[in-house]
């Protein structure tokens, strides 16, 4: 594997970059990434995900949004780097576990196409509802129905940790411009400390929820697995659906299961898009 190797790959079109930290020669600082994931002067991405040793479990996994910082977890971004690592040879094995900042997850290769990882499950850990461990100032144990008013508009709340922290809105009308204008004003609301990745959920069925995303330090995203398993999860705490969900978004399906001590697993299919080696004109600017 050459230097500064990548693959590019996507989950229902969230797309990440995955590098291996021993076979980098350049430091991944914030401009380093920034860069990178910029369509007109990187690659392109919704973040990075960097392979780093870990003592807790086989693999070690740091995810970076565009914008530089870092995310604990990402459902999406955790199938491709499963994806990345089996189709790569860092493990023949379809079951392993991966450390992140959000905790240990572990992994199940579920189908194969081509002898390459296409469908993946993940037990994303348990869903969090307790504030102070999402973490959410809001006054009282959970932050579930609680109303904000930003600007013009009134939401009704629902927040919870699934590894990151998430701010679910349910309402009857899924609408783009919204979650564009009032996504980013949520996401920095006083309240979240960390910020937050914020969904607005509309109920479809008992077994089926449409979702539109916000991504804390992305924007808006046509897809993202954290976001469903946070959703799915509000909807069981609500009373709202079945536990096991289809989620429903722009980039397309994910399966998600809820048991009844909250651990969430979540099922979806991963594509590669592109590999290759950075360049030195692009590495070297960051040395």
């Amino acid at each position: 594997m050459e230097k500064n190797f990548f693959v590019k790959s996507h989950g229902l079109g969230n797309d990440y970059i995955c590098l291996d930290e021993e076979n980098i020669d350049f430091p991944l600082s914030t401009q380093a990434i920034k860069t990178i994931c910029d369509i007109h002067y990187g690659i392109g991405s919704d973040g990075i995900l960097l392979k780093t040793a870990s003592e807790k479990a086989d693999f070690g996994l740091r995810i970076f949004n565009p914008d530089g910082s870092e995310a604990e977890k990402s459902g999406n971004g955790l199938r491709i780097f499963i994806k990345f690592l089996y189709d790569y040879g860092y493990t023949d094995k379809k079951e392993f576990t991966v450390e992140t900042k959000g905790g240990i997850v572990k992994a199940n290769i579920d189908e194969l196409e081509n002898g390459k990882a296409r469908i993946i499950t993940v037990d994303m850990g348990k869903a969090i509802f307790k504030s102070d461990q999402i973490p959410v100032i809001c006054g009282t144990e959970e932050c579930i129905g609680k109303k904000i008013k930003i600007k013009d508009k009134e939401f009704e709340i629902n927040c919870v940790s699934v590894g990151n922290p998430h701010c679910v809105i349910i309402t009857d009308e899924l609408n783009e411009k919204i979650v564009k204008e009032y996504g980013p004003l949520i996401e920095n609301y006083e309240i979240f400390p960390n910020r937050t990745n914020v969904q607005f959920a509309k109920v479809i069925s008992p077994d089926i929820v449409e979702i539109r995303i916000w991504e804390r330090g992305a924007g808006y995203t046509l897809a993202s697995g954290s976001s469903s398993c946070a959703v799915a999860s509000v909807m069981v705490k609500r009373g709202l659906t079945n536990r096991n969900l289809t989620i429903k978004m722009p980039g397309g399906e994910l399966k998600i299961s809820i048991d009844e001590n909250w651990n969430i697993r979540m099922t979806g299919e991963v594509q590669e898009i592109c590999s290759g080696v950075l360049s030195p004109e692009l590495t070297s600017q960051f040395i």
